[in-house]
């Protein structure tokens, strides 16, 4: 049995399935036969429409890290490029940079690049994206202060930009411009960028640090410098991490919430200011679910949907409607419905499951994207979408929406 359709014939010729499927675009071509096309859907097999990504930026942008194409500081948001194709993003501690990947798997960096953290084989900073190279097997970004890490699907690690404490991995401290691969392994799976160094997460659930050491940051049990990766411990249950300005969070496969670093401003979680050079839990729940780290609060979500802040507060950035440090967690408000975190120099922005983004804290460069530069102690909504998808966040805010 065959019969006509727009494109083609239908019959029991299979067909040659090409492209994503997960609504980046695709084709089939051939021809089709009822069955097997009911067979390819019911399989997710079935080339997704393409779905357009903008990101859209605000903030500080002293050295054209929003990548609008200017130096000018933006209260609210603004889009950044015309391509519509953008999937993740990450920024630097200081917000000074910003790195993206694309639907198709390319990297793109833009703003200071004062030791080669854009990827471009120099140090020239640039005010909108440039390509890293022409690869388009990259899956997660990770950056720091002035470095990049990322992995590529593979699972193989690449770093570059300052190394002066080891941070890219390469057993010594020499800055690079363009990528360079940390070790020959390809089971990494997660990585985060503090400051001046990483965590990384491997596929066995080990976890994984260097870079700079100088409070513990690492969770090796001393106070030195590594400059290539070291085990934390012997476990194999680490699940994620979160790298802040020098101090870590993580989550293990039993929901326990983990820190260790400078604990100053209480942001451990531990109900003081002490330091720990290994990992320490976080009172005794079982339902965290995901980390974030600043450059001096904390946050997680649990797996319950609420949110809980901790640390540093002086410009409101926990969310409590007010300016009160805390050392322990503490919810922010009673609704159960966080989706993702992001915490950056003194502020925080989130996306809520129903795709709605919200910021507070710090907003002295407009980063809150509320059209001013107002601080604010609890979380207010940005604009009215309800297609956020993803955020990373600094003295500056980028965020990825559906179109």
């Amino acid at each position: 049995m065959s019969m006509r359709y727009i494109g083609g014939v239908l019959s029991a010729t299979p067909p040659t399935v090409t492209g994503p499927t997960d609504g980046e675009g695709g084709s089939a071509s051939g021809i089709w036969s009822l069955e097997t096309q009911t067979q390819y859907e019911g399989a997710s097999g079935w080339p997704k429409p393409t779905i357009l990504r903008e990101l859209l930026v605000a903030g500080a942008n002293y050295y054209g890290q929003l990548g609008d194409g200017t130096t000018t500081n933006r209260s609210s948001l603004t889009q950044i490029s015309s391509s519509p194709s953008w999937k993740s993003v990450s920024t630097g501690s200081l917000g000074s940079f910003g790195s993206a990947k694309k639907s198709n798997g390319t990297l793109w960096a833009w703003g200071y690049n004062s030791s080669g953290q854009l990827g471009q084989g120099n140090t020239t900073n640039t005010s909108s994206p440039v390509q890293i190279g022409a690869l388009t097997d990259w899956s997660k970004i990770g950056a720091g202060r002035e470095f990049c890490a990322a992995i590529k699907t593979g699972g193989s690690l690449y770093a570059w930009g300052n190394n002066v404490y080891g941070q890219l991995g390469q057993g010594n401290t020499t800055n690079t411009s363009s990528p360079v691969q940390i070790g020959a392994l390809t089971d990494w799976s997660l990585v985060s960028s503090g400051a001046q160094f990483c965590i990384a997460v491997k596929t066995n659930g080990t976890l994984w640090a260097w870079g700079r050491n100088s409070t513990g940051q690492l969770g090796d049990g001393s106070t030195t410098n590594r400059s290539s990766p070291v085990q934390v411990g012997a476990l194999t249950t680490w699940l994620k991490a979160a790298a802040g300005y020098n101090w870590t969070l993580a989550v293990k496969t039993d929901g326990t919430l983990w820190a260790w670093g400078s604990g100053d401003n209480g942001k451990l979680g531990k109900n003081s200011v002490t330091s720990y050079s290994s990992p320490v839990q976080v009172g005794a729940l079982t339902t965290w679910a995901t980390p974030a780290a600043g450059n001096a609060h904390s946050a997680a979500i649990k797996t319950d949907g609420t949110l809980w802040t901790w640390g540093y507060n002086s410009f409101g950035q926990l969310g409590h409607g007010n300016t009160t440090t805390l050392s322990s967690p503490v919810q922010v408000g009673a609704l159960t419905t966080w989706y993702k975190i992001q915490l950056g120099s003194n502020l925080a922005s989130s996306i809520k499951t129903d795709g709605t983004l919200w910021t507070w804290g710090r907003n002295n460069y407009g980063a809150l994207a509320q059209g001013n530069t107002t601080d604010r102690s609890s979380p207010v909504q940005v604009g009215s979408l309800t297609t956020w998808e993803s955020l990373a966040m600094s003295a500056a805010l980028f965020a990825i929406k559906t179109s």
